[in-house]
């Protein structure tokens, strides 16, 4: 009797459970990532929930009183204004704690008392003062709402004061008597990518954690005879080590950590010494990156080893998917739907950002996000090792090894 034929791809193709699996898995993958991606970015505007802004009087006269009165009563929705004086206002644009700030001079009552009169010398003016470390959207974002808010300012002073004018051309200076003047408030380094180089220093941190930990995953098994290693053509399967599920996790969260000292120290040599990004404290720097990179990685492997086969799928929902529209890093999480704020407060790359942003931009300070980042960082680990160990350990004592048939012995 002739042997069946092996099938071919055409006959295969006909069959309906072949298809069903990827087709949902694919369907589904991409409309959710469709939806966290473009949900968020949209309309910032229209999503604003307290952003914060400096407000500072240092007006001597009563004017600077009625415009930040005015502002803080009127002002558009969603922005969270903070009356402080200079010296503070200051401070917090240091520490990124505030996106910008609105600044009324000591003159400005009497260079508004004194337009259309001889004394005049220069319009009063209003400053706008930028912060572009937490981000060039953010900062923009911020300089928007406070021009508007001035050119408001101005216009109801010039309402107030053109009627008084006899003078035509005075009639049509005082109908908008305000210049606004634009300026950075806290610099930072022309080679930081206008405030984004630490999103995309911490993307590196978080694509080096986890492409790393998925490779010493499937290196692993592979090693361990667990997976077979197929390169083009040529395929090969180890001899199967007889290893529990708790003892392959040691194994992968070990070099895990090991691997990461020689890639953390890769990542920046590209990035500062070869790219000449501008950082300073770079011995801190490089201890945060490596222990963003091992908390990422561990939590990579104890996925892994929770799921199995899908658990490539669901860390990179956990670490990208999810992290990436909530990371706060291009659009304020101030300035999205209320959904990724909430991510936002447990997602890892959130954390990461903010303290990258401190050790890159804000000197390092710990009140611009690096104690919380440190922090994630140390509740990260812990949980990854909880979790991890939790999951590896229930299946050893529930007697599910990794059983898998021995390759046959070569002739």
């Amino acid at each position: 009797m002739a042997p069946a034929s092996p099938p071919d791809a055409g006959a295969l193709l006909r069959h309906p459970k072949l298809w069903l699996v990827p087709t949902v898995l694919s369907a589904l993958v991409t409309l959710v990532l469709s939806l966290l991606y473009m949900g968020g970015i949209l309309n910032p505007g229209a999503d604003l929930d307290r952003l914060p802004i400096a407000l500072v009087d240092e007006d001597r006269g009563g004017l600077g009183k009625e415009i930040t009165a005015a502002l803080t009563s009127e002002g558009p929705g969603g922005v969270q204004w903070h009356r402080i004086g200079a010296a503070e206002a200051q401070d917090r644009l240091a520490s990124g704690k505030v996106y910008g700030a609105l600044l009324v001079p000591r003159d400005f009552s009497a260079s508004v008392a004194a337009l259309g009169t001889p004394r005049a010398t220069a319009r009063p003016t209003l400053t706008v003062l930028t912060n572009p470390g937490v981000g060039s959207l953010g900062s923009s974002l911020a300089a928007q709402i406070n021009q508007a808010a001035a050119h408001r300012a101005s216009v109801t002073l010039g309402k107030r004061l053109a009627p008084a004018a006899t003078d035509p051309t005075a009639r049509v200076l005082l109908a908008d008597p305000v210049a606004v003047q634009t300026r950075v408030g806290h610099p930072i380094g022309r080679r930081s990518g206008l405030g984004l180089s630490a999103f995309y220093y911490t993307l590196l941190l978080v694509l080096s954690g986890f492409i790393g930990g998925n490779l010493i995953h499937t290196g692993v098994d592979t090693a361990l005879g667990y997976t077979d290693s197929e390169i083009g053509p040529w395929h090969t399967r180890n001899r199967t080590v007889p290893i529990d599920r708790t003892q392959t996790l040691v194994l992968k969260m070990v070099m895990t950590a090991g691997i990461a000292l020689l890639t953390t120290s890769l990542l920046m040599l590209a990035t500062v010494g070869i790219l000449d990004m501008d950082a300073g404290h770079l011995p801190l720097l490089w201890v945060f990156s490596y222990c963003a990179v091992v908390a990422v990685g561990l939590g990579v492997q104890a996925i892994n080893a929770a799921f199995g086969g899908v658990g490539q799928l669901v860390s990179m929902f956990v670490f990208i998917a999810l992290a990436l529209p909530s990371s706060g890093a291009t659009i304020p999480l101030q300035a999205t739907p209320a959904f990724y704020r909430f991510l936002g407060a447990f997602e890892p790359m959130r954390q990461l950002t903010e303290g990258v942003r401190a050790i890159l931009y804000f000197d390092a300070r710990a009140d611009a996000g690096l104690t919380r980042a440190w922090v994630m960082i140390a509740i990260g680990f812990v949980a990854a090792l909880l979790f991890g160990f939790g999951m590896t350990r229930y299946y050893d004592r529930r007697g599910l090894a990794r059983l898998t048939p021995q390759p046959e012995p070569a002739a």
